[in-house]
Order: C-alpha cells, then sequence, then structure tokens
C-alpha cells in the first residue's frame, strides 16, 4: 500500500536526529549528521537533504510536510549559554531549516513547549521523552535503546506533533 503523507520531523540540535514518519509510522532515523568546519563542528546540511530525498524515493507521490522544533538561545537555567554558543546553536537551526525550505518542504514549527505540552513532558527530564517514544512506537524501539538516544525520541515526538496538527487542521 502506497504511503499518503511522510512527514520529517527535526530535532537540530548537534545531538539531535532526523525522524520520517509514514503515515505516522516510523520508517527511519538519523542522527544528526555532522561535519568538521574551522575546528568547529556544525550540522551537515547536505547529509540531511540526501537522507531526505531517499525517503521521499522510498515514498513515491506520498504529501510531504516537514516539522522542526523552533530553537531560541537558552536562558540561564543552572547554566548560562554564551553569546558564541547561541550563535552556533542558531546557525544549525538555520542550515536545517534552509535544507527543508532548499528542497521545497512545506514546513511547521513546534515551539518545545507546545510540544511537549501535548504529550505531557514539560518539566521531565530527557529520558522521559525517550521512554514515551517507546510506548508510542513500540516497531521503532530498536532506535532508542540507548539513554543518549534522546535526540531521536525528540525528533519522533515532533513527528508525532505534526501529525497531531495536520489532523486537527492546525497545519499551515
Amino acid at each position: 500500500m502506497a504511503t499518503s503523507r511522510l512527514i520529517f520531523a527535526i530535532d537540530p540540535g548537534l545531538k539531535g536526529a532526523v525522524a520520517a514518519l509514514a503515515d505516522g509510522f516510523p520508517c527511519a532515523v538519523l542522527d544528526m549528521p555532522t561535519m568538521e568546519v574551522d575546528g568547529r563542528t556544525e550540522i551537515d546540511a547536505r547529509a540531511i537533504a540526501v537522507f531526505i530525498r531517499e525517503q521521499r524515493a522510498a515514498h513515491p507521490g506520498a504529501e510531504v510536510l516537514a516539522c522542526i522544533e523552533r530553537v531560541r538561545a537558552m536562558p540561564a537555567q543552572g547554566r548560562k549559554q554564551g553569546a558564541q554558543s547561541s550563535m552556533n546553536f542558531g546557525d544549525n537551526y538555520g542550515k536545517a531549516k534552509a535544507v527543508l525550505e532548499l528542497l521545497g518542504i512545506r514546513t511547521l514549527r513546534a515551539e518545545p513547549m507546545s510540544w511537549k505540552r501535548r504529550f505531557g513532558l514539560v518539566g521531565q527530564d530527557k529520558d522521559a521523552c525517550r521512554l514515551l517514544a517507546i510506548q508510542r512506537f513500540p516497531a521503532a524501539a530498536h532506535y532508542l535503546t540507548r539513554k543518549n538516544d534522546d535526540g531521536r525520541a525528540d525528533a519522533l515526538m515532533i513527528g508525532l506533533w505534526a501529525a497531531h496538527q495536520v489532523a486537527m487542521g492546525k497545519a499551515a
């Protein structure tokens, strides 16, 4: 049976991930690809584009949508994010957004508090999302075996949030 909707969900941090959901079920997950540029680690935008193109080719005719977590500089929460760190984070977010734009993919932006509130994750530690993703997507549990697979879990849950937004008619 052909896939009707393919959603790409991105947790844009360096330890994030890109997840592909075909009709609401995970079909592929990519740890955020990175590369070294001038002595610092950046997102590898080309690798994200290759992953997306491969998944689109595997699901011909599917409506394609993306959702990226909207990130901002982090205020003091026991730690401060310096100006350069904030700039690097924003740069990586921008690279991921640019990939989607250049590929012509309609994109939703998920506020962290919105998608986390939807799944009861506000105030929870990162492992709570991983455990919930295993519960919601038992067939994808093999992507989530390690505690540090939280970026994969975030991407999967962002994708599920996007699917809910579409179902409720809230996707622009």
